[in-house]
Parts: structure tokens; sequence; C-alpha cells
């Protein structure tokens, strides 16, 4: 049976990172925001509303949370290659998810974001050095530290799992509404 709200799995974090991986991981991220578009470009207003799955996000609510995830990104990269170890701040995604601009039907502003953003998450990840590979912030739900090395995987699955979210929506016609 398709799991419909992991539809390429659960993240799992590797066990071992090659400099190969690292850079696929980087280059998935940075055409995440081509990929999107293409997904979504011209959809109606009606089909923005389709959902992946029973109370799933609608089509316009996983861009818009994708928008306001990979903002958490690059500040969460950022403060682990300007501080030590610093706590993150979680957010209640679900909540952000129903805030009024996650309701607009204009996707311009959250794909500007996602532009703009992966365009500097690429130039930043792909000058990481080793040893800023495994700076780490700490995740205060996730009660652990997280290396940098692991949150581009994390990202870069993030990425392809809205994507899949998206062709599970516009796949399913309206049925999960």
């Amino acid at each position: 049976m398709e799991n419909l709200k992991y539809p390429i799995g659960k993240f799992q974090a590797p066990e071992s990172y090659t400099e190969s991986d690292i850079s696929g991981w980087i280059r998935t991220i940075k055409v995440f925001p081509d990929k999107l578009v293409k997904l979504t470009n011209g959809l109606s207003e009606i089909v923005l509303d389709y959902r992946y799955r029973v109370d799933g996000w609608t089509i316009r609510q996983v861009v818009h949370h994708c928008a306001d995830s990979h903002m958490n990104c690059i500040v969460r990269i950022k403060l682990a290659l300007t501080e030590d170890n610093p706590e993150i701040l979680p957010y209640h995604e679900d909540r952000w998810a129903n805030l009024p601009d996650a309701e607009s039907y204009d996707l311009n502003a959250p794909i500007s974001i996602l532009r703009g953003i992966h365009e500097k998450l690429g130039i930043l990840m792909e000058s990481l050095t080793e040893e800023q590979l495994v700076r780490t912030y700490y995740h205060p739900q996730m009660k652990r530290k997280v290396m940098l090395r692991e949150a581009i995987a994390t990202y870069a699955w993030h990425s392809e799992h809205h994507l899949a979210h998206i062709r599970q929506a516009l796949n399913s016609e309206g049925k999960y509404n």
C-alpha cells in the first residue's frame, strides 16, 4: 500500500557521508525551486486546493510550507556556522500552514522566496569545509545535536518529499478534499 504521508519514505540519516552524497543533496536543493515551478505553474485555484491525502495540506499550503521551512533551514545553518552548537527555535509548521499567507492563491511570493533561499543555500552549502560540515545545532524537539551534513541530507529529502506530495495531490484529482 502506498504511504500517502511519506511517499518517498521517512527521512533516515545516513550512517556515513561521502563527498558525492553531499554534492548530490546540494544539487537536489539547488534545483528544487525549478522543479516546484514546473509542477505548479498554471494550476487553477481549484487544483491548488487539492490535498495529497485526507487531512493533508493543499498544494498551496505545501508550497508555502516549503518557503517557511527552508527559511528556517538557512537560519539554522548560519547559526551553526557562527555560534557554538546553538539551540534552534522549532516552530508549529501545522499552525503556520493555516495562516492567511498560506491561503494565498498567488504562489509568486513563496516561489520567489524559495528561489532566493535556494540560490543562497547552494552558494553556502557548496562552500562548506569538512570541518564546517560537522558543526552542529541543537534541536530541542529531537533532543539532540544535528550536524550540518545531516541538515543538508534532511532538506534534500524534504524537497523531494513535498514534490511527491504535490504529485500525489495532482494525481488524486481532488479525491482527498
